[in-house]
């Protein structure tokens, strides 16, 4: 299939012009490939279901970061209320303390160009001037988080905030060229949630792929768990308490129905979690597979410029060119494993 030979191959411009500079040094060529950062934070569960419930969620996203898209061990952090539970795979507790430090590790291992994916999962209360994320020991407010996040100015980050009371901090977070997500669309949305539970299915099993080119961007993520959510009230003939929101054009006015177009959706749709490629030293230093990194980042641009004309172009038209584009970058990512530059 045309659109599987595309998992993995999503490269940033900035990476490719950076491969093409002529006689850079192996190590360097290597580290101007974008990195995926991932934090992963379950916080006070309050009862053994919840805690059980929390700790296989985050479990399962965090093996989907690192068998299904390749991102090293080292550049996943998981934080939990007890670290008996899975110490081996539990970096650390989930105090506010503890989250301080990790986005800060976070941000001084991270380079420019980078994506971050902070993922809360847990419970959240917001008297409507502030929303916090309950933790063991003292909450962590949308404040702290808005200061934390400040660290991270040069990276692509996404915030998803899968708790109850979690729509305000939209507001607060909202930043450019980063995505917030909330499982509620205010702090009035008090009960339990499930996005979470369906914003992990959107990456760790098929359904998500909506435009079937092979990855789940956050935008898909986002629009699978929230129609999934939705059908889980309506088959349990429940009132829908909970209503997912996503900001990621800095207005701090989050939608429900973003769009590749916008005015919210553009950042998400193009935040992928897998890394761009994985370079072998070989490769790294072979000019050949920095023209063809180049060639794959332009089709890329093209492929996310005609997608904004669906709707516009004819038809058949607009077919015939996305299936002319898939067709060259499927081609071009062929020649890319030919010279040794491995798929996560």
């Amino acid at each position: 299939m045309r659109g599987g030979a595309l998992r993995g191959w999503w490269g940033p411009g900035a990476a490719a012009l950076s491969l093409l500079l002529g006689g850079a040094p192996r190590v360097a060529i290597a580290q101007a490939v974008p990195r995926t950062h991932v934090l992963i934070v379950t916080g006070a569960s309050g009862d053994p279901q919840f805690a059980s419930r929390f700790h296989e969620q985050a479990m399962a996203f965090r093996s989907t970061a690192v068998k299904n898209f390749g991102i090293p061990d080292s550049l996943v952090t998981w934080l939990a209320e007890a670290t008996t539970a899975d110490p081996r795979a539990i970096s650390g507790r989930s105090t506010k303390e503890g989250i301080t430090q990790a986005v800060q590790a976070i941000a001084s291992r991270a380079a420019s160009g980078d994506v971050v994916l902070i993922l809360l999962i847990g419970h959240g209360t917001s008297d409507g001037d502030v929303s916090r994320f309950n933790v063991p020991g003292p909450d962590i407010s949308d404040a702290d988080f808005r200061s934390l996040l400040s660290r991270l100015s040069g990276q692509t980050v996404a915030f998803v905030m899968a708790t109850s009371a979690s729509g305000d901090a939209v507001k607060t977070l909202s930043g450019k060229g980063r995505v917030v997500i909330t499982a509620t669309k205010s702090g009035f949305e008090r009960n339990e949630t499930l996005f979470a539970g369906h914003f992990i299915a959107a990456y760790a099993r098929e359904g998500a792929d909506t435009d079937k080119d092979g990855r789940v961007s956050l935008l898909e993520a986002f629009t699978y768990a929230r129609r999934e959510v939705q059908r889980e009230y309506e088959g349990s003939n429940r009132l829908q308490t909970e209503h997912a929101m996503l900001d990621d054009d800095g207005d701090g006015t989050g939608r429900a129905d973003p769009a590749e177009r916008g005015p919210d959706g553009a950042v998400a749709s193009r935040f992928f979690l897998q890394p761009t490629v994985a370079l072998g030293v070989t490769a790294a230093s072979d000019p050949r597979v920095a023209a063809l990194l180049a060639t794959q980042s332009r089709l890329q641009a093209q492929l996310d410029t005609l997608r904004l004309a669906k709707g516009v172009m004819p038809e058949a038209e607009y077919q015939k060119s996305l299936e002319d584009l898939l067709e060259k970058i499927a081609e071009n990512a062929s020649a890319l494993r030919a010279l040794g530059v491995r798929k996560p």
